[in-house]
């Protein structure tokens, strides 16, 4: 694969560059095209400001014409914007759409948008705030039409330093069947992982014995301790015989995931839908006197947690999750709960002793 280096300019600049665009063009040509067919190659673009000293240069596959970075007028602090300017050329007509997914600091007033122009600077798509706010280390993705689209900003309130990196992959089209007696879902996975978002359902559904219940949509705060826990409080008019519980939890730790308390019972740590881990959003962390990195993911996991039958009551059911890793905050959203009856047509085994 065929790549070329990015002449990311943003790493020099200061503030006395006010509003001058921090384009360079003089990228170097690649020694040989793409060959027909070939696939186009992905593209990782660190927009940090402050590299570590010694950092080699950026590389970028040749679709990837240039980087740069407007700053935003410090005269301006109270609403001022940063801009990271990406141009792109679609590597062939059969490349339409680009996956597009930013890695940030999702703070409440600092949320980055995207926006695709054409050469004659028409805007073509704005994406709207991205993230939540809920004041974590995150990532969002958009997909974005690229015909007749040549550039994309992201705009973020501030110095943008709160904007960490681009991950950029072209996506393709392919038919797709699904049963017609199951509820819609999202059926295009993200790179690196093959579970799409999770939806909360706004009403109770039952399917084949199996009553699920969401308990809150919404994005809910939740610390390491009881005071900072987010609690849920649901009914159960008879006794199931299982239980599921299933939520995306953001930016957890992945060797310390949440734990569960149910009616005053440690039912112990959630399991976690890991990605691959070429996904750029693992971040490792070091702490003192600690010989091992810790590796935290900066976006949304699937987590889940059977829930035994024991555990639950005919009535109300008080639930609680508190973040697994000691003194750090996390959010949870998409709450729902399974629970499993006898159905006229379980299949199940009746052992007999020995």
């Amino acid at each position: 694969m065929i790549f070329r280096l990015v002449a990311i300019a943003l790493l020099g600049i200061t503030a006395s560059l006010e509003a001058q665009e921090a384009f360079t063009n003089s990228l170097p040509q690649p020694a040989t095209p793409r060959s027909p067919g070939s696939q186009p190659g992905t593209a990782w673009i660190d927009l940090r400001q402050h590299l570590a000293a010694g950092s080699t240069p950026q590389s970028a596959p040749a679709w990837v014409e240039a980087v740069g970075l407007i700053p935003a007028d410090p005269k301006d602090s109270a609403a001022g914007k940063s801009v990271f300017r990406i141009r792109v050329t679609p590597p062939g007509r059969e490349y339409q759409i680009l996956f597009f997914r930013l890695f940030f600091d999702d703070k409440p007033d600092a949320r980055p948008e995207l926006v695709a122009w054409d050469e004659s600077g028409s805007q073509l798509l704005r994406s709207g705030q991205l993230g939540a706010g809920i004041g974590l280390a995150s990532s969002d993705s958009v997909m974005i039409p690229m015909i007749g689209a040549s550039t994309i900003d992201i705009e973020v309130p501030g110095d943008g330093r709160t904007v960490r990196g681009a991950y950029l992959d072209w996506m393709t089209s392919s038919e797709v069947v699904h049963p017609v007696s199951a509820p819609h879902r999202d059926v295009i996975p993200e790179p690196f992982s093959d579970l799409p978002r999770l939806h909360a359902p706004e009403q109770d559904t039952e399917r084949f014995g199996t009553v699920t219940a969401t308990l809150s949509p919404d994005a809910i705060p939740m610390g390491p301790d009881m005071q900072t826990a987010a609690i849920f409080q649901f009914g159960v008019e008879s006794q199931p015989l299982m239980a599921l519980l299933t939520f995306e939890v953001a930016s957890p730790r992945i060797d310390s995931p949440p734990e569960v308390y149910l009616n005053g019972v440690d039912l112990g740590p959630v399991s976690l839908a890991l990605p691959e881990l070429a996904d750029p959003g693992y971040r490792g962390e070091m702490e003192p006197l600690v010989k091992d990195m810790h590796f935290q993911y900066t976006g949304w996991l699937r987590a889940q947690k059977v829930v035994p039958a024991a555990s639950l009551k005919v009535g109300d059911n008080d639930l609680i999750i508190v973040n697994g890793s000691a003194g750090s905050t996390s959010a949870v959203r998409a709450t729902q709960i399974e629970l499993k009856y006898l159905w006229e047509k379980s299949d199940y085994l009746l052992r007999t002793g020995q």
